[in-house]
């Protein structure tokens, strides 16, 4: 059994605020450690998102209450009119993160049949310390920058090892299905290293723009695209004397691909394959030509492979200037 540093900090900040909210003393002081729990994200930009729309939806659900109370009498029914009225305004409102909790504290006016001012404050300070803990206890968050890089590192590697093989299977024959497994397990890695990223995006107290997240989204575009030359692969002939070029191109790549390189020197390459392709005499035969259709298809989305790159060079260039 794993106990994470988010079960820690819930059990740390439950307990607190159930200490502090009886020693104040409060009213119904557990339910305090219940919001603390229920407050814990797993960034700090979500629990603070969290927190401002409990207190939102306690002022809507003390307004919603008292109408319904005064209406229907402290009883199951009014409680069931306050449920009808206010779910929907709070899904409305988009503040859904408030239902359950607010729901919670106004039974506790059910129970002590009165919606005097003093309970409507205990069951603000106990919202306010439940709250508080939760966005305390958060503050630590263990920096994953270090990770996001090695996985950086990790994807480089794999993107090499995909293009060497991709490159081997224009000469002689492959499995391209085990090339494809190996794109299928690069790309949940990526997925993996996005939600990471995203994560690490949500812990800065002040927004930054998210470098980590575009990156991988940038290779996860690039990995889209080689699943669909190795599709181009599987129906090309091998060994093919129309595809040295484009080998040497793959490798090449393979051997200069890095978060650094910004493609420029790969386009021009990919232009000296094309005027070369041009040059080539026309196909006598129909095997011929459709392999030749094939290596062209596969080239274009090569080229679409490094514009992707490309870009995401020139982006990072103007956010740096």
């Amino acid at each position: 059994m794993r106990i994470g540093m988010r079960t820690i900090k819930t059990v740390i900040s439950a307990t607190f605020a159930m200490l502090i909210a009886n020693s104040l003393p409060l009213l119904y002081w557990p339910s305090a450690g219940i919001i603390a729990v229920l407050s814990v994200g797993n960034t700090r930009r979500s629990t603070i998102r969290t927190g401002v729309d409990r207190f939102i939806a306690f002022i809507l659900a003390t307004v919603v209450a008292f109408l319904s109370f005064k209406l229907l009498g402290f009883s199951p029914i009014g409680f069931g009119f306050f449920l009808l009225l206010f779910i929907p305004l709070a899904v409305q409102f988009k503040l859904t993160e408030g239902i359950v909790v607010n729901s919670v504290l106004v039974t506790q006016y059910l129970v002590e049949q009165s919606m005097a001012v003093s309970l409507i404050l205990n069951a603000l300070g106990l919202m306010v310390i439940g709250v508080g803990l939760a966005l305390v206890a958060n503050i630590y968050m263990p920096n994953t920058e270090k990770r996001l890089q090695e996985n950086q590192l990790v994807i480089e590697v794999e993107f090499r090892q995909l293009l060497q093989e991709m490159a081997d299977s224009l000469l002689k024959e492959e499995n391209e299905r085990l090339i494809e497994e190996d794109c299928q397990q690069l790309l949940a890695f990526i997925r993996a290293s996005q939600l990471e990223a995203r994560n690490h995006h949500e812990n800065d107290w002040v927004r930054q723009e998210g470098y980590y997240e575009t990156y991988f989204s940038m290779r996860r575009a690039q990995l889209n695209v080689l699943n669909n030359m190795i599709q181009n692969l599987e129906r090309i002939e091998s060994p093919n004397p129309y595809s040295e070029q484009i080998y040497g191109l793959l490798i090449y790549t393979a051997e200069t691909f890095a978060e650094e390189n910004d493609g420029t020197r790969i386009m021009e390459r990919i232009h000296e394959v094309y005027a070369e392709y041009r040059q080539m005499p026309l196909p006598q035969k129909r095997s011929e030509f459709e392999n030749r259709a094939e290596l062209f298809q596969f080239l274009q989305s090569f080229k679409s492979f490094i514009e992707i790159k490309a870009e995401f060079a020139q982006q990072k260039q103007q956010s740096n200037s």
